[in-house]
């Protein structure tokens, strides 16, 4: 497989994760928690790893806030939480390891960003105290994470996840990738 072909699954599969997430997210959203995101995070830290996971993160954020209005809190959530559940699972090679990232990097480290960046949206830092979105992005966060761990339990089972994952590591073997 020559590398543009390489690089065309690449964008068609980083393309369709993105368009699952920007359909699915508003679909199951819970007030102050989305998730759905989380689900396509885990999914996605575990398909793509880290770093075009977070560029799905990103890209589908910049693209709820842009068509469905949704606050500046979709970049600090998602961004992050998208990150860390992809080097989680690049780490321990488990899907353990990418919930666990996604707990950590939306739940913890989404939340705590949150604060000033909603601060310099709203303008008014008086109402608002660091902690205000931890709970709702933990309890998004959590639930998210044990329904995307479900959903891979599924997907492991299934040859063309596999090959994704081959395609996205770097090591793409010929014979493997010309059935997708």
């Amino acid at each position: 497989m020559t590398k543009s072909a390489q690089s065309v699954q690449k964008l068609t599969i980083l393309a369709m994760m993105i368009a699952l997430d920007v359909v699915l997210s508003p679909l199951f959203r819970i007030e102050g928690m989305a998730p759905m995101s989380s689900v396509i995070n885990v999914i996605g830290g575990v398909m793509l790893g880290p770093i075009y996971g977070t560029v799905m993160a990103l890209m589908c954020a910049l693209i709820r806030m842009t068509f469905l209005g949704i606050p500046p809190l979709a970049l600090t959530g998602a961004v992050f939480g998208a990150f860390l559940a992809g080097l989680g699972y690049r780490l321990t090679r488990h899907s353990y390891g990418a919930c666990a990232g996604e707990i950590i990097g939306t739940g913890l480290v989404g939340s705590l960003l949150s604060y000033p960046v909603m601060v310099w949206f709203t303008g008014s830092g008086q109402a608002l105290y660091w902690f205000i979105y931890t709970p709702r992005f933990f309890g998004g966060a959590i639930s998210g994470s044990i329904i995307g761990f479900i959903v891979l339990l599924k997907l492991s089972q299934v040859t063309f996840f596999k090959q994704t994952q081959e395609i996205f590591k770097g090591s793409v073997n010929g014979a493997v990738n010309s059935r997708i």
